[in-house]
């Protein structure tokens, strides 16, 4: 693990705070073209992915580490898919994963 540049957790809306940053979240795919994404976040907004390497199904969700571009775009590194049933407890196992840090929000 690369802790010499660490990802902040972020939702839609802290997302604008980490512009040019290397983030982290958690989205619901409404859509998938392959090389990007549009998908909920935890706070129920939209946020847009890009450059992944595959398509994700609809409905899945999927860790995204990468660079924030935009208020409510990440320009992805690397992409966990977690299927469609990660749901609030997968959120909840990311958030209390022992590397997590709040001081990261």
């Amino acid at each position: 693990m690369d802790t010499s540049n660490p990802a902040a957790f972020v939702n839609a809306q802290s997302l604008p705070n980490f512009i040019g940053k290397k983030v982290r979240t958690v989205v619901q795919v409404n859509h998938s073209d392959g090389a990007i994404i549009t998908g909920k976040s935890t706070d129920n907004s939209q946020i847009t992915v890009k450059g992944l390497s595959s398509q994700v199904p609809v409905m899945n969700y999927v860790e995204v580490i990468g660079i924030a571009e935009s208020n409510d775009s990440i320009r992805a590194e690397m992409f966990t898919d977690f299927g469609a049933t990660f749901g609030r407890a997968g959120e909840h196992l990311v958030l209390n994963h022992p590397n997590f840090s709040f001081s990261q929000i």
